[in-house]
């Protein structure tokens, strides 16, 4: 399959200032497969080291910031290293810190090398007083698949095509076909092994396995790096969310959680689960206005897990939903839907994502998004009810210059306001 996310690293292997890339993901969301397609594609050679695996190579990088000692031994341990066509991958560099901080000096004394690291827990681990090489190294995070992706991981890429003519009257002639993918999207999400596995056997059931295997990797991580306490409270907010989504106001309730919980009892689980990129926490915000991070409520905020797949297979979301109308989008009271948008705005670059509440309560946006100068309002609905009481008041409170309403009404555009389908929210940036 492919991912996009390979031309951002077309981008970076031709620009003449890149610094060592990091590439930032939760377990399993395809870095190192990403890596090595990446090394494959568009070099010659690729040297990879996993430090989790390979005990001789952490003890290499540990004894000193020596870049050149460095790659003499990456030399007689594997082959001749030309810069210029060669890829060094740093998998799992969590593991060993001193790579980290290496990254540092192969910028500073040798920067021709072309290296990119990953780690499944790097995000803890720099929570965890290792030294980082702040300002010399460059960032890619790596997210599930989008629907798109999806959609392409299909071979359906006519159809993903299309969707960049919003306008065109044959995204309405298939916009059952379109309905129908997103079904499925909803149910098998976008990891890489679950897409895979759905590609070959189209059988949900194998997919749920698939699921149920990587959320059990999941819990064996809570206990492999945390105390026996810590631990529990991951386990149990991990598992409060699907409960949390479902109410009216996804707000988070530390009290869903625990009878009696307390914030600050939860503050490193919490801390633990959004590190390692299990978890997105989107803040309200008291006031829509620039920047919208200077008007973020810390203590007011919900929670999503990476993937919606994910989220349905924690849910026990039933394969004959898919086949029950349009039911999958309401199932959760339309939790499901929120997680797909959420989860499709996080692949889309330079976007800010909070949400709003009116002081009142009466009126609540599921999204507030900064983007290119704006801040925009996105309302989003379930099925095509498109009915948007909130967004109406906040569209006469505020007056914003674009407004986002999105269902699985069709394509359309009216004083200010976008009503863009589910399907097409991937084209939200080049719709604007």
């Amino acid at each position: 399959m492919r991912r996009h996310a390979i031309q951002k690293l077309t981008e970076w292997k031709n620009n003449p200032e890149r610094k060592p890339l990091i590439i930032r993901g939760a377990r399993q969301v395809g870095k190192t497969w990403l890596m090595k397609e990446f090394g494959q594609t568009e070099y010659k050679k690729t040297i990879y080291i996993n430090f989790e695996l390979q005990n001789l190579m952490r003890e290499h990088f540990s004894k000193d910031f020596d870049t050149q000692r460095i790659i003499e031994g990456l030399e007689l341990t594997f082959s001749k290293i030309n810069p210029e066509d060669t890829l060094i991958i740093l998998d799992e560099i969590q593991e060993c810190p001193r790579a980290l901080t290496a990254l540092k000096y192969f910028y500073e004394n040798n920067p021709e090398y072309n290296i990119i690291a990953a780690g499944s827990l790097l995000g803890v681990a720099l929570h965890e007083n290792i030294s980082f090489p702040v300002g010399k190294v460059e960032f890619l995070d790596l997210y599930p698949l989008s629907f798109l992706e999806f959609l392409e991981a299909l071979e359906e890429n006519s159809f993903a095509d299309l969707l960049n003519t919003p306008e065109s009257p044959n995204v309405k002639t298939f916009k059952t076909k379109y309905i129908d993918w997103l079904r499925k999207y909803y149910y098998v999400g976008g990891m890489p092994e679950a897409v895979n596995t759905f590609i070959k056997t189209n059988d949900f059931q194998k997919v749920r396995k698939v699921q149920d295997t990587i959320l059990e990797t999941y819990r064996n991580d809570f206990s492999k790096h945390t105390s026996t306490t810590g631990k529990l409270k991951i386990d149990l907010l991990w598992e409060s969310i699907p409960n949390q989504l479902t109410h009216e106001s996804k707000k988070f309730i530390y009290k869903k959680v625990k009878q009696n919980a307390r914030a600050d009892a939860y503050k490193e689980a919490l801390s633990w689960l959004i590190n390692c990129g299990l978890v997105y926490k989107i803040n309200c915000i008291t006031k829509p206005a620039l920047p919208i991070k200077a008007y973020e409520d810390t203590r007011t905020f919900k929670l999503f897990i990476l993937d919606i797949g994910l989220l349905s297979a924690i849910s026990k979301l039933p394969a004959r939903t898919l086949i029950e109308g349009d039911k999958i989008f309401t199932e959760f009271n339309g939790a499901l839907a929120e997680q797909y948008i959420l989860q499709q705005l996080k692949t889309l670059d330079d976007i800010e994502t909070a949400y709003w509440i009116s002081k009142s309560g009466n009126a609540e946006i599921d999204f507030i998004i900064q983007t290119d100068g704006y801040i925009i309002p996105v309302e989003v609905k379930a099925s095509t009810n498109v009915q948007a009481k909130s967004l109406k008041v906040y569209r006469e409170k505020f007056n914003p210059e674009k407004s986002i309403r999105t269902s699985l009404a069709d394509y359309e555009f009216n004083n200010g306001l976008f009503n863009i389908p589910l399907f097409m929210i991937n084209k939200l940036k080049k719709i604007l």
